[in-house]
């Protein structure tokens, strides 16, 4: 049995989460490489989101992968993940989602979705997530709002999750919430991490200027 916790509602269960993690990208704004691969401290972004999930005591993660899997995969093999792969990466962000959701295996109450190319995603973060979900009334999907502008990662029930694999409709979160604004649940808050991702190089030096720190590609190991 889980552990039991306090609401406001009285004890309930904990909740069994799961997480699909994006990471199938072409990156084709930020010169066709992996931006999951982009390193904060010498740690891949892609490692920094897996150890945030982890962290915040996540019981199932997928990794799904398309673009750049062959480089992507032996960064993330040695943590305890599901690794599949969008056979048509450039269908767009949303195939990825349902393939994720499809290979998630257990019994689930809830699946974040989460993207590989978050630099500053912690695990604190997630867990306020978490605790935003447990709040969200009967909503079915809940996305962080900073100053009223939509963030990363959110969070859907596990019913909406078996509606939008057992239909043929676009599993995009984005489009989602924009056809079904009554089902979401607004988390609001003024902390800026949900809305960082890096998609150009303009991102990474607004990073650079905003935060201090310099996102670097790897290294690429010199030839015997």
């Amino acid at each position: 049995m889980g552990c039991l916790l306090k609401g406001g509602g009285g004890l309930y269960q904990r909740l069994v989460v799961g997480a699909v993690l994006l990471a199938a990208g072409a990156g084709s704004r930020l010169g066709h490489r992996p931006k999951c691969l982009l390193e904060l401290g010498g740690v891949p972004l892609i490692r920094r989101q897996l150890i945030a999930l982890s962290g915040a005591g996540v019981d199932e993660v997928v990794v799904v992968l398309g673009h750049h899997a062959e480089a992507i995969e032996p960064v993330v093999r040695d943590f305890p993940v599901t690794v599949v792969h969008n056979p048509v990466p450039e269908a767009g962000q949303a195939s990825s989602v349902r393939v994720g959701l499809a290979a998630l295996a257990g019994k689930l109450d809830a699946v974040i979705v989460a993207l590989a190319d978050q630099p500053l995603i912690n695990a604190q973060d997630i867990t306020a997530l978490i605790g935003a979900y447990k709040r969200r009334g009967d909503k079915a999907m809940v996305v962080p709002a900073v100053h009223g502008e939509p963030g990363n990662p959110v969070m859907l029930d596990a019913a909406l999750r078996d509606e939008w694999l057992a239909g043929e409709a676009d599993a995009g979160c984005r489009r989602w919430r924009l056809d079904h604004p009554e089902r979401v649940h607004w988390f609001d808050t003024d902390n800026p991490r949900y809305r960082i991702d890096i998609d150009t190089p303009e991102d990474l030096q607004r990073f650079a200027e905003r935060t201090g720190h310099v996102l670097r590609w790897p290294a690429v190991p010199e030839r015997a």
